[in-house]
């Protein structure tokens, strides 16, 4: 399935409007919008009001929707170039404003071409186990991922002692038939994931934001997510990720402000 059919969401004939049932399949095991599912949800219904492909996209999320909500989604175009467009689409819920995305969309042909970093070395995902949840996942849309772990802590192995801040996972969507921007969205929400990591607590965050930035889509079954905590201070975790194809192809990265949760036994 593409990446629309996923989230359940609903395209008619006006491009500039779409209709996101707020259904467990995309909801977190707290029962709330999955935050990666706004910003794919947003991102997609913006490549389809401009018929172009995403560059970058931010989200804000400003409440928290919850079945048997449909959010319903506006695109406002912002400006029109040659080979950019930007736009921004708010998510509504009976006139409450779940999360506003903004972003551009486009492409430009230039024989200039660089990358500055390269892909981390860690064992392929069938060598890596499988990370654990430390609380049951019943529904919800983490069991739509399949996450392995390349470099992390199982929750039987956060003894309280501070980590790198880095955690490096292996990801998919196993029901996804091919990569997309959208789909790259829905990754980059595993920022907060870091934030247990970083303090070897059973810790992670509610997401403020997510900004992801497109460098290139290549066909891959498996992502790879480089996630860096940079800094926890007055309650709230930033952090960035970095996202690699299996061949090594940097896909995109991402950045997150989440506010940080401890969680009891």
């Amino acid at each position: 399935m593409d990446v629309c059919a996923f989230l359940g969401l609903e395209q008619g004939d006006d491009p500039t409007r779409a209709r996101l049932p707020i259904s467990e399949a995309v909801c977190t095991p707290m029962g709330t919008l999955y935050g990666g599912a706004g910003l794919a949800a947003g991102v997609a219904a913006m490549e389809e009001a401009t018929a172009r492909p995403v560059i970058w996209a931010t989200a804000q999320f400003l409440a928290s929707g919850a079945p048997p909500a449909v959010a319903e989604l506006e695109v406002t175009p912002a400006a029109e170039g040659a080979a950019v467009s930007q736009a921004r689409v708010v998510g509504r819920v009976g006139g409450i404003e779940l999360f506003v995305v903004t972003g551009a969309f486009g492409e430009r042909s230039l024989e200039a071409t660089g990358r500055w970093l390269s892909s981390p070395e860690v064992p392929a995902p069938h060598e890596c186990p499988e990370r654990i949840h430390w609380r049951p996942v019943l529904g919800g849309v983490a069991e739509r991922f399949e996450v392995r772990l390349a470099e992390g802590r199982q929750p039987h192995e956060l003894d309280g002692s501070l980590g790198s801040g880095r955690t490096v996972l292996w990801a998919r969507l196993p029901e996804l038939d091919s990569l997309s921007g959208p789909a790259l969205g829905l990754l980059a929400d595993h920022v907060p994931f870091g934030i247990g990591q970083a303090f070897g607590r059973r810790a992670s965050g509610t997401s403020l934001d997510t900004t992801l930035r497109v460098v290139a889509l290549a066909p891959t079954d498996w992502v790879l997510l480089d996630v860096r905590i940079v800094a926890v201070a007055r309650g709230i975790a930033h952090g960035h990720m970095v996202m690699w194809a299996e061949d090594g192809t940097l896909l995109a990265t991402a950045s997150q402000s989440a506010v940080v949760r401890f969680w009891q036994e």
